[in-house]
């Protein structure tokens, strides 16, 4: 039983002299140990760096995403397309534009829907947005929808009402704006009841949207919204003009049933569309979950391929670690014929430079997490993006370290255990 427990004991301090030695030979030779973990730190801090970037990334895509609905299902002419991307395709151009017929049958017919947003955006530049003493908003969103918009959208009214039916019916001059917008126009006064001007136009602000979060260019908090039936009086142009001039976007009303809302709603606009079962949708279907997917595999592939670049950098470091330790067992091999004549096995120099290995790269693993993690701090504090590095990256990157340390080390170590003591003796 005094063995059993003596063993342990033993295998710890064993273990804790390997690890001293090992720290004795790094500072031993500081320029060699600190060029040789070089590698290691760079491929563990370009992992830590970007994990931070890629999980911050979709952390504020996921939440800008869920603040607009996460069972949205909009249907448009256009199929929703990043940064552009050129000419419209022909097909898409010939496409016929979505109405608000469409909408209104929607909203008729389908028994799956909780509400029906007919969405009409100005095209380019927007109007002219001014108060009464001319000072002018920030380039605002400006929309005209219906009093579908605020739960198609995941949008609350932080003061005031937001537009109602008979808005709508009677063409009302009357706006619900976004907060960027009063802070523009009406940052110490109540903008409730204020004069909104577009394109010199007189609107009565009815109500104020409550914060909604942003990523990147934002805008969810700089917007206009006006009774669509009005936006059409003001700009026939954007009505008439073709293009992508409706969005319908629409939630179930049961969230699990969101596939089965899709289906239902393409058949009505299919029906009333007079497509034939064997033609293609000729108009396009964006959903938010849809989105946030195609959002996420692309951050996934950049992620990857930084990842590769890391573990290339790594392979390398891992090598000069093999490298610098071979060179260690020659210099040392003295040591060892004196270690192995007083009773050191062959475990025991093995496992004395593999914990040599194993120091090295874990100590430019840390250095690598350090600087990773420093990285990250300076683009959240000095860029303002939303780095984010979970415990697992960083238990991930010094793993990652450890092991080349035990991989790249086990050779050199091998060598080592292998010497002759007396040849080692010998040697000069």
């Amino acid at each position: 039983m005094a063995a059993a427990l003596r063993k342990p004991s033993l295998l710890r301090a064993i273990g804790k002299e390997n690890f001293l030695f090992a720290l004795r030979a790094m500072f031993a030779q500081k320029l060699r140990s600190f060029l040789t973990l070089l590698g290691i730190a760079a491929g563990v801090a370009t992992v830590i760096a970007m994990v931070s970037f890629v999980v911050g990334f979709n952390n504020a895509i996921t939440e800008a995403f869920t603040a607009f609905g996460t069972t949205l299902v909009q249907f448009q002419k256009y199929e929703p397309r990043f940064g552009g991307g050129g000419p419209m395709p022909e097909e898409q151009r010939r496409r016929r534009d979505l109405t608000r017929d469409d909408a209104e049958a929607l909203k008729r017919l389908s028994t799956l829907a909780a509400a029906v947003s007919q969405e009409r955006y100005s095209n380019g530049t927007g109007p002219t947005i001014k108060n009464r003493r001319g000072e002018e908003a920030n380039g605002p969103t400006f929309c005209g929808t219906n009093p579908d918009y605020a739960p198609a959208n995941n949008a609350a009214i932080g003061d005031g009402r937001f537009l109602v039916d008979a808005d709508v019916l009677h063409a009302s001059h009357t706006c619900v704006i976004g907060l960027d917008v009063v802070k523009a126009l009406w940052p110490r006064k109540d903008p409730l009841g204020q004069e909104l001007m577009v394109n010199g136009v007189p609107f009565q602000v009815i109500g104020v949207l409550e914060k909604k979060p942003e990523f990147g260019d934002g805008g969810a908090n700089n917007i206009v919204l006006i009774p669509i039936s009005t936006f059409d009086e003001m700009f026939p142009q954007v009505k008439n003009g073709g293009g992508d001039n409706l969005h319908i976007a629409t939630i179930p009303k049961d969230p699990a049933g969101m596939d089965a809302l899709t289906d239902q709603e393409v058949a009505i606009l299919r029906a009333r569309r007079g497509l034939k079962p064997n033609q293609p949708n000729d108009f396009a279907i964006f959903t938010s979950e849809g989105q946030l997917k195609q959002f996420k595999e692309i951050t996934g592939g950049i992620a990857g391929a930084m990842i590769l670049i890391a573990g290339i950098a790594l392979l390398v470091g891992g090598v000069g670690v093999m490298n610098i330790m071979l060179v260690t067992v020659t210099e040392r091999t003295r040591e060892i014929g004196v270690r192995k004549a007083l009773g050191a096995t062959r475990k025991d120099i093995a496992a004395q430079f593999l914990v040599e290995a194993v120091s090295l790269t874990g100590v430019g693993g840390a250095i690598g997490i350090a600087v990773g993690l420093g990285i990250a701090l300076t683009a959240r504090v000095a860029l303002d993006f939303p780095t984010s590095a979970p415990l697992w990256s960083i238990l991930l990157g010094f793993g990652m370290s450890t092991a080349i340390g035990l991989i790249f080390g086990m050779w050199p170590a091998m060598k080592a255990a292998k010497q002759d003591p007396i040849e080692a003796l010998r040697y000069e």
